[in-house]
């Protein structure tokens, strides 16, 4: 069988398909399927020879959470670049808007795949966030006491009727009230060990194709909390527009403000741009066709 060069994968990589791809990476490493179950299986990630055949050949394809995690094994096992297999899973409109990525890939808490699966599949891949924005409440104490989010969604299909929030305080604090306007909340599941929240959000009723839907949320923190100096939101989706704004009391304003950023959990977050705090004791950014990833603003004290 001819061999497959570097070239040759990358150029897979790009355009796919899934199956062609992960079959040359397969073929370019050397792997037996034996060898990379036994791989998965020591990163605690199950798949069965069976499973891995159909993949390749394009028998089947991976869909559920437990599936997307063990292409991401692959991707390290075959030394990929981060990614490249996850995006070709997307269409091809959506890949060239950006890679799309599992939650689990953005929210640093392993708990969160749980609290997602005692809720069910939150049908966010059957909505298209079309503008989103984040405004983070600081007080007088440097705590964070209320968030206010504010988003509209364009649903692919007909019927869905909901979306899952998925919430982590950067301190691990749990949220003691939380609101809605334009929609209700529905089961709820919380990490206290982490600060991790999901939240099911219901539309008042289910969406035709193409229908836009608003709704807001929030959640208030103990105003004798910890001081913050970060917040943002990961999107595991390219989204259309972000606005993100942090709101000071007089009493606990920044000396400094920055733009931070990180494609995912697993890497560290760095800073991308300066921000400038206004006279009405607010900064904010605004980003348009964002890829997914982390993006957020931090913000040091004297």
């Amino acid at each position: 069988m001819q061999s497959v060069t570097e070239e040759d994968l990358l150029q897979m990589l790009q355009y796919g398909p899934f199956n062609v791809a992960l079959h040359a990476a397969i073929q370019a490493r050397g792997f037996s399927l034996e060898t990379l179950r036994r791989r998965l299986e020591e990163q605690g990630i199950t798949v069965s020879l069976s499973t891995l055949s159909y993949w390749q050949r394009g028998r089947t394809r991976p869909e559920r959470a437990d599936s997307l995690r063990a292409v991401r094994g692959l991707e390290v096992i075959l030394e990929l670049p981060r990614h490249s297999l996850l995006t070709l899973l997307r269409p091809s409109a959506e890949r060239a808007a950006g890679p799309w990525l599992p939650l689990e890939e953005l929210v640093p808490e392993p708990s969160v795949r749980d609290l997602l699966d005692e809720i069910g599949d939150p049908g966010d891949r059957q909505l298209t966030g079309l503008s989103l924005h984040d405004q983070y409440i600081i007080g007088p104490t440097r705590a964070l006491t209320e968030i206010r989010t504010r988003t509209v969604f364009q649903a692919q299909q007909r019927g869905v009727d909901r979306w899952v929030a998925v919430y982590h305080h950067p301190l691990g604090l749990l949220p003691r009230s939380r609101t809605a306007r334009g929609c209700r909340f529905g089961r709820v599941r919380m990490d206290e060990s982490s600060g991790l929240i999901a939240a099911e959000l219901l539309f008042d009723r289910a969406l035709s194709r193409g229908e836009t839907y608003l709704l807001e949320y929030g959640f208030a923190f103990d105003e004798n909390g910890p001081a913050v100096n970060e917040e943002g939101r990961g999107f595991h989706t390219p989204q259309h527009e972000y606005l993100i704004e942090v709101l000071f009391d007089p009493a606990a304003l920044p000396a400094r403000c920055y733009r931070t950023w990180r494609p995912d959990a697993q890497t560290a977050l760095k800073d991308s741009a300066d921000l400038r705090l206004s006279s009405y004791h607010s900064v904010h950014f605004i980003e348009f066709g964002m890829a997914a990833g982390y993006h957020g603003i931090r913000w040091e004290w004297d």
